[in-house]
């Protein structure tokens, strides 16, 4: 193969950069690889595509799904080597799986709609993966997953289970979570990370109640936030003060 070729470059020719930078000349750095110790590339490149989604910019966009596209690449050249799999076998698995999972475009099943699409997916992946309970459904969500997106997704299956809501009040559930952490005021004994857990649990089921996601929502209010602590720095610099002492000024303030 031509590495330097000016003709636009396929699937092949990736994979075959990959086994060249894998190859005993090729890449010391990449030779020295194992899943575990590119794994969190593989985190960070999808959420610089996510990044390039939210920002609405193409060009990252592309670029970012390209270095996406490497890390499935690069793992995969990881178990080829091992004789377990390779790439052709993750495409061909993807492939069974979407066919399978989409009855109703591949197959006779006849849907009505959205719902009854995600009910048939659901069903099919409980039976394929052998899931007997809902327990075991729950279990299946990811522990990789963000903690919120997490509960989320487990709170969310719960419901689909026949749980309608983990709390009918779920306003309440939070306020009592978080008047739990109060007794800390009155020097009285209290699990805290026992209580910030199930304050934050409750916090993700009201945003699924109210059909908000909470890791977006958590992410818009720490940019604001970002925002604002900016506007301050910004304020301290045009009054010639320090940070520390717009910040005690404003702390100050909320006080009061």
């Amino acid at each position: 193969m031509n590495y330097n070729s000016g003709k636009k470059y396929t699937i092949e020719d990736l994979l075959s950069i990959m086994e060249k930078l894998r190859a005993p000349d090729g890449c010391p750095w990449d030779r020295e690889q194992t899943h575990r110790s590119i794994r969190k590339c593989f985190i960070e490149e999808t959420y610089e595509a996510l990044e390039a989604i939210d920002t609405d910019d193409t060009e990252l966009l592309r670029e970012e799904l390209g270095d996406v596209l490497f890390q499935v690449v690069f793992h995969s050249e990881l178990e080829k080597e091992k004789g377990t799999f390779d790439f052709s076998d993750v495409v061909d698995g993807v492939s069974r799986k979407m066919i399978l999972r989409h009855p109703h475009v591949f197959g006779q099943t006849q849907v009505h709609g959205t719902a009854d699409v995600l009910k048939n997916w659901d069903a099919i992946k409980q039976e394929t993966k052998g899931q007997r309970t809902q327990k075991e459904v729950l279990e299946s969500v990811s522990k990789a997953l963000p903690a919120l997106m997490r509960s989320a997704k487990v709170l969310k299956k719960a419901e689909k289970a026949g749980l309608k809501q983990v709390s009918m009040k779920p306003v309440e559930e939070v306020l009592e979570s978080a008047e739990d952490l109060k007794k800390l005021e009155n020097g009285k004994p209290v699990d805290v990370e026992k209580s910030i857990g199930d304050l934050l649990l409750a916090v993700v089921n009201l945003s699924n109640i109210c059909e908000i996601d909470p890791e977006e929502a958590l992410t818009r209010s720490c940019d604001r936030f970002i925002r604002e602590f900016g506007c301050i720095e910004e304020s301290a610099q045009k009054q010639g003060v320090s940070l520390e002492e717009a910040l005690e000024k404003r702390n100050g303030e909320k006080d009061v």
